[in-house]
């Protein structure tokens, strides 16, 4: 089982010839096959000169550079294009996260897990800008995509390479992964890890973060929940919305004619055409949703399913693998 590991790097001069070591020492003596990805965000410091000098020393080592610094969740997913492992471990660049844990990780996905989340019990960082804000984080993660885990913003995980093919990353996506990977039936778990505070540099995240976290964590709810049924989310609330209009509208004409209140003088006949539009346009929305969602699905031949294990079929449709007995989660 050959193993990938991808580090997003941005600024870690410093931590980068130790980091490299660490990694070496660690799967030293454990007979795994690796390679090791480093991708380089757009460092305006040494950082590419001295993954440079690293790869030119070590063969199981390959950097890929940004022109210029695109997000921690693009440098996740230029590692994944580039790896070839059958398991895939991210991990952060700033050596908080600790390499000795990987064997522990590539033990769980060996008993059959597709996922193996690190989860940093013992973390070393400010509690006001870094623990606080992840706790409410991970609770309102948890909470909304229903696959529970302590520790979404750990970057230390474990995939099989399976999970994250049909996965693309955007804004700050790479910590959902657990979660998109849940919805196709990958197995889930969590592990407490080592955490070391960080020795050199500065961290490149902070309290602003969260905004982003909090606007993804809605698109991963309704790519979760709605994605192939717009219109049950956006007829819904249309519904509720038409519904409270016409009994705005009775309400105005009942005033109207046993209450003898003019109709211009009364805010319910504003509130019931709001409502009216309203629902109008929620319904709409919902009906422009499913034609984008079958376009996106028919017209690239995407499946609506995945298969985990097929037995004696040998007719390949659409979502069942290369392979006539492939296990694709």
């Amino acid at each position: 089982m050959k193993l990938s590991i991808v580090i997003p790097i941005y600024n870690e001069e410093e931590n980068i010839p130790p980091l490299h070591g660490r990694v070496t020492e660690a799967l030293a003596g454990t007979g795994i096959d690796y390679e090791l990805i480093l991708v380089d965000d757009g460092s305006s410091d040494g950082s590419f000169e001295c993954l440079r000098d690293i790869a030119n020393s070590d063969s199981r080592v390959k950097v890929v550079r940004f022109r210029r610094n695109f997000g921690q969740t693009a440098a996740m997913a230029a590692g994944f294009d580039a790896a070839s492992g059958e398991v895939i471990v991210p991990m952060d660049g700033d050596l908080q996260n600790d390499p000795a844990d990987i064997p522990m990780l590539l033990a769980k996905i060996a008993e059959g897990y597709d996922v193996v989340s690190g989860w940093r019990k013992d973390r070393q960082d400010t509690f006001i800008n870094r623990r606080l804000p992840s706790v409410i984080a991970n609770g309102l993660i948890s909470r909304m995509t229903g696959v529970h885990l302590h520790d979404y913003g750990c970057t230390l995980k474990a995939y099989r390479r399976e999970v994250l093919d049909g996965v693309n990353l955007y804004g700050e996506m790479h910590r959902f992964v657990p979660a998109l990977a849940s919805q196709v039936g990958a197995r889930v778990t969590e592990l407490p890890v080592r955490h070391h505070p960080r020795l050199h540099g500065t961290s490149k995240y902070g309290i602003s973060r969260t905004m982003r976290v909090v606007l993804d964590l809605m698109t991963v709810k309704f790519l979760l929940a709605y994605s192939t049924k717009p219109i049950q989310l956006f007829g819904k609330w249309g519904i509720y919305t038409l519904f409270a209009g016409f009994l705005s509208g009775g309400a105005t004409l009942y005033f109207k004619f046993f209450e003898h209140i003019n109709m211009n003088r009364n805010p319910l006949l504003i509130l019931t055409a709001f409502l009216l539009f309203m629902g109008v346009q929620f319904i709409v929305l919902g009906l422009l949703g499913e034609l984008n969602a079958r376009t996106y699905y028919e017209a690239q031949g995407k499946p609506i399913y995945v298969i985990r294990e097929r037995i004696n079929v040998g007719d390949r449709g659409p979502g069942t693998g290369d392979r006539e007995n492939r296990k694709d989660l």
